[in-house]
């Protein structure tokens, strides 16, 4: 089980960490939400929890817990710029199906 960061976004989380100057990393996980079912949460976390899974990617620390693990174990979360646009992208081998606006997921 696993989850990941590519350099791109380890280097942009990492700089928020920095700036922050503080935080054991960045959470991933999922919440109910929208149409499809699930949707995202991504925030920094100061200190773990019990059942909180700790994977280093690039240098920086991606906790997920045990409950989101099993929807999102094999993500990889990479941040990409497009023109003026820019964010982080969720890799997820898991998923079954998207709302049509991709706030929301399903498994």
């Amino acid at each position: 089980m696993a989850v990941s960061l590519t350099e791109s976004a380890a280097t942009h989380v990492g700089q928020f960490l920095n700036n922050r100057g503080a935080g054991a990393g960045v959470r991933l996980g999922i919440k109910t939400s929208g149409c499809s079912g699930m949707a995202y949460i991504l925030e920094f976390v100061d200190q773990l929890a019990d059942d909180d899974q700790v994977f280093e990617s690039h240098g920086v620390n991606v906790i997920v817990d045990e409950k989101s693990l099993l929807y999102i174990d094999g993500t990889e979360l990479d941040f990409v710029k497009e023109g003026l646009n820019e964010g982080f992208v969720f890799n997820n081998p898991n998923v079954s199906g998207e709302c049509g606006c991709g706030e929301s997921f399903s498994v």
